[in-house]
Formats: structure tokens, sequence, C-alpha cells
């Protein structure tokens, strides 16, 4: 049976060139950066280039993009550091109920640590309004943190206009972007973000390594103590293999990404075109006209994400109930309940089916007809 994964918002594969590319960097170029002699310098180099790299991709300067162990600590070194480094200019922040953890709980850290956190609702498409944003701006607000596309049914935010909203404001403007970054197009300055997460293995670079974007004059209190690293904002010695992994992947994303975007688009429209004309009853979670290419989140009435879960799985099907960091978890998914209610049954029969390396039209025919023919099993029963 063939395995097919359709779970890449969840962690992607290695491209093979990146593979290629970093495993020198765990053999014969191990030299620490910090190190004079060749050895050191060769490292030095190579991470000043994987550096210059990942600014190009996204129009900014290679003294702005601060190297991390992946989104989560880009969202925490971003968050923290700054409302931290910041705190005389007020204590308000201002993000979503729909953000992941690795922003939600940082700002519920925050909260015990004396800030004001508004956590602003969305609409049943999962989209924030500008207005809601301007309503809740007070003259203590420093921060304001809203994801770009979100991780669990693709609706993208309003990036644009809201940092036009901050710009004759004192509040910075801080985005998740793991999940938009490298299937998007994402100029810093033409968009106005101040602050930027972007983790390597959502686009086939290595586990365990991201950067933040830090627009330059951002004064942030470092959250890791010791060496004089990364410009004095990360204590540690550099993950230079992660770091050529996450240059090599960014390079294969910038110039595959309108190839990959089309393609996903027409993965997602196949699928759903599927579903029409089985006759079963779905819905298409989220804003589909302005939602991230490769994320299709799905309710299926009459059925239950256990069960899909598993009979998917069965049929060598990998695919997910929402944000992999809940994975396990019986409590609906925290995005659902904010887009539909507690009480919606959408929250417990959606599943969310995401593009990525190597999937083909092949296996979307056929995790569709799978789907269809197990929602048809389930709702008979």
């Amino acid at each position: 049976m063939e395995r097919i994964y359709m779970d890449h918002a969840a962690t992607s594969p290695m491209h093979p060139e990146v593979i290629e590319k970093t495993v020198p960097y765990m053999s014969g170029i191990f030299g620490n950066p910090s190190s004079i002699h060749s050895f050191g310098r060769e490292s030095r180099q190579t991470l000043d280039e994987a550096r210059n790299q990942v600014a190009q991709s996204i129009a900014a300067k290679e003294h702005e993009i601060l190297f991390t162990s992946g989104g989560t600590e880009a969202d925490n070194t971003a968050i923290i550091g700054y409302a931290l480094a910041n705190r005389e200019k007020g204590n308000h922040i201002i993000t979503t109920v729909v953000e992941h953890h690795a922003v939600l709980h940082t700002c519920e850290y925050l909260e015990t640590q004396g800030f004001n956190v508004t956590y602003l609702p969305v609409d049943d498409k999962g989209q924030v309004s500008v207005s809601q944003v301007a309503n809740a701006l007070t003259d203590e607000t420093i921060l304001v943190t809203i994801m770009f596309g979100n991780n669990e049914v693709g609706t993208i935010q309003p990036i644009e206009e809201i940092a036009n909203l901050l710009k004759d404001h004192q509040a910075v403007f801080h985005t998740d972007a793991v999940q938009a970054y490298g299937i998007i197009p994402i100029n810093v300055d033409e968009l106005g973000i101040d602050m930027m997460s972007v983790s390597a293995h959502k686009i086939n670079g290595p586990k365990g390594t991201g950067f933040l974007f830090i627009r330059q004059g951002l004064k942030l209190k470092p959250q890791l103590h010791g060496g004089e690293q990364e410009r004095k904002r990360r204590a540690g010695t550099e993950n230079v293999a992660g770091a050529v992994g996450l240059s090599k992947a960014v390079w294969i994303a910038q110039s595959t990404i309108e190839e990959r975007r089309n393609k996903y688009i027409g993965f997602r429209e196949a699928f759903v075109s599927m579903l029409e004309d089985s006759g079963i009853s779905y819905h298409i979670n989220g804003k589909p006209e302005e939602s991230l290419p490769h994320i299709l989140n799905l309710s299926f009435p009459g059925t239950n994400v256990e069960s899909m879960l598993v009979n998917l799985d069965l049929a060598g099907i990998a695919v997910s109930s929402g944000s992999a960091c809940t994975a396990g978890s019986i409590e609906p998914s925290h995005v659902l309940v904010a887009m539909f209610g507690k009480e919606s049954e959408k929250t417990q029969n959606s599943i969310r089916y995401s593009f990525g390396l190597g999937n083909t039209l092949e296996q979307v025919v056929k995790a569709a007809e799978e789907t269809i023919r197990i929602v048809k099993r389930l709702t008979k029963q």
C-alpha cells in the first residue's frame, strides 16, 4: 500500500538538495564560527552567506536576520524580547485568538509579568478586521503580533493594512509567518513588517532551525545569556549546518514559489471537485479566496475527527485534525472554536489536508477517493 503524506503544514520532508548541501557541515566543515583559525573562518563565511540568502528572500538587511532554533524560539524572542526591552513605553500587547500556541502561550506568560494582552476575535472565516485592531489600540500598546496565514485553516490576515494602521503609532508589528513564508512572496519593507518569524522545517529544510527578522533599530532583550553570538542577541554557538540547510531550502522555495503555488491550487480544486461530484456533505473551513494554497481544511457532517483520522491512516493517508503541536489532544481546535463556537459540530469533524514536496495529482485523487469512501461509510453507520 502506498503511503501518502498530506500533513506538510505539520512538518515537511527535507529536500534532497538540502540534505546534500547540509551533510558536509556535519563532517568536514565543523569549525566554530567564533574561532579565528581557518576552520572557524570557513564556518563564519558560510554562516554569513546563509544569512545573506535569507535576508535577500524578504528584502531585508543581513544584520536584521537572527538565526534561531525554529519558529517557537523566534516568536518567543520577538514577543518577550521586545516587551521586556520596551516596557517603559507601555505594557499593552494585541494579538488574536487564532494564533499558534507559540504566540498565545508567550502572551499568556507576559500577562503573569504584568502586561495586558488583548486577544482579538475572528469571523467565521478565521480573519481579524483592521478596525478591530484600530479599536484595540491604546497609548500603552507597544506590540501587535498577528500571524500571516493560519496553520490550521490557511486564512491569510490583512497584514499590509494592519501595518499601515500602525505607521503613526508607537506599536511595532510582529507576524508569525511560519506557514506563509516560502509559499507567498514577502517583502518586509513593502508590507511594513517590523519582526517576522520563520521555521525551516515547514519549507523542506532541517528541523531545529529558523530565523527572526528584526527591523534595524528595534531593541530586544536577549532570552539566552552566554556568549556574544548573533550580535549579542542570542548566545550560543551558531548552528552552521542548520543555517546552511535553511538557506538552501530558502533558495529552492523562492525559485519555485509560483510553480508550487499553482500546483497546490490545482490540488485543492481537484480535491474539492471530486467531493462535489460524489454528493457527500462537506464544508470548506476558512476563506478560500484569501488562503494559503497548500492548506485545505474540511468539515464532514455526520463524522467525527478520531474515526476519520484512524480510517484515513489505515488507508495510508496521513492528514491532521489541526495543529501538530496539539496532536493527541482531545480538546477541539482553538482555531475552529474561535471561528464557529464551542458547540459547533465543525470543531469535532474537521480534517486538515496540507500539500507539499512529493505530492502528485494522482495522490490527491487517491486521497479524495478514500475520503469519500470513508465519509459515506461513517455517515451510513
